[in-house]
């Protein structure tokens, strides 16, 4: 049975005066997934989420959310609520008083409203904390008291700009642990808007790159990783060494590429259709890269290189390979095992890799 659709956006472009924001973008979120949208400053993103929580119109095209097109639906009427980059928590209310601010309008008695806000405290981990006063709160319990404050009103959809932003590194990834467990939890849909790449591959179910008002891709976080289909996409999602070379053959779903330096490999097609004698790109992930003392015995192809830096980043080291022939070092990361031989500059090692590691991507 097919996932119900929670959020339908049709062919919507959104300008401001010349300035084309977003460029005919089609999407669909399902119910109860885990969605991001992912991007570099300025390529619409933002643009996209305010379209759909109501703060801007689109100039073209529709949104429907739970079925119900919302042209003309004002913010405060639509089945969402959001989250902002910088939590707008009311600094002169306590905790509780700023979640039972949204249910002013909701009918409920004021147990009722102080009973489903102590709820929510529960969900986010901060029971017993409803009389603490808002400048009393952590970062981290300001962004939890800001996720209570917007599901309390049980929207159907809830959009996040941003929400980790202003967090340390370690606290921003115990909460994004704790986000992603919330989500599955209240099991509604969950759209985050993030330039944070590693952010947007940990906790969600699909993300959507953006670049210049267009969506790219979307795919699961796995398929954005190891095929992405274009150029730009490989070169946003991670770490990715390119070389260029020429196809070879084209036949049975493989390439068989000519590549300087490492000659002849046979990788899969994955969507090129170029044809012998056309040049092509292919993408090799740092980690599939093979650095050993004497020739890789996994690899398919292989060549003589020199360490010419490195870099120390505990669990993995990073090692830049300069290859005669080629301008630019190769990036490969190591695995940093408690028995695995080291490497330094001015090393002479060997460097390989896997036709099946590589990924072929067509010409820009």
């Amino acid at each position: 049975m097919d996932t119900p659709i929670a959020v339908n956006i049709a062919d919507v472009s959104k300008s401001f005066g010349q300035f084309e924001a977003v460029k005919n973008v089609d999407l669909q979120l399902k119910q109860g997934e885990f969605f991001s949208l992912l991007g570099p400053s300025g390529c619409g993103k933002s643009t996209l989420l305010r379209m759909i929580a109501g703060f801007e119109d689109p100039t073209e095209g529709s949104i429907t959310i739970d079925g119900r097109e919302m042209k003309g639906i004002e913010a405060n009427h639509r089945p969402t609520n959001m989250v902002f980059q910088s939590y707008a928590i009311f600094p002169h209310l306590n905790v509780e008083e700023n979640i039972v601010f949204g249910l002013a309008r909701s009918g409920l008695s004021k147990g009722e409203k102080r009973a489903k806000a102590n709820e929510m405290l529960e969900k986010v981990g901060l029971a017993g904390l409803g009389r603490r006063g808002a400048h009393e709160l952590s970062g981290g319990q300001r962004q939890r008291v800001a996720l209570a404050r917007a599901l309390v009103l049980e929207p159907k959809v809830l959009l996040l700009d941003e929400p980790m932003s202003a967090l340390d590194k370690k606290l921003r990834e115990q909460m994004q642990m704790e986000l992603r467990a919330l989500q599955r939890s209240v099991g509604i849909t969950f759209l985050m808007v993030t330039h944070d790449q590693h952010e947007a591959m940990t906790i969600s179910d699909r993300c959507g790159v953006m670049f210049g008002g267009k969506l790219a891709q979307v795919d699961a976080p796995e398929i954005l990783y190891q095929a992405p289909r274009t150029k730009q996409v490989a070169d946003f999602i991670g770490g990715m060494n390119f070389i260029e070379g020429q196809i070879g053959a084209h036949e049975g779903g493989s390439l068989e590429i000519d590549l300087p330096v490492f000659g002849k490999v046979s990788v899969d097609e994955h969507g090129v259709s170029e044809r012998a004698g056309a040049p092509i790109t292919i993408g090799l992930r740092p980690e599939r890269i093979h650095v050993e003392k004497n020739r890789p015995e996994g690899a398919d192809v292989f060549a003589e290189a020199e360490v010419v830096d490195r870099a120390f980043y505990g669990e993995t080291i990073h090692y830049y390979l300069a290859l005669n022939g080629r301008k630019d070092p190769i990036i490969a990361s190591i695995t940093n095992f408690e028995r695995r031989e080291h490497f330094e500059i001015g090393e002479k090692v060997w460097s390989g890799f896997r036709g099946a590691a590589a990924v072929a991507l067509p010409q820009d």
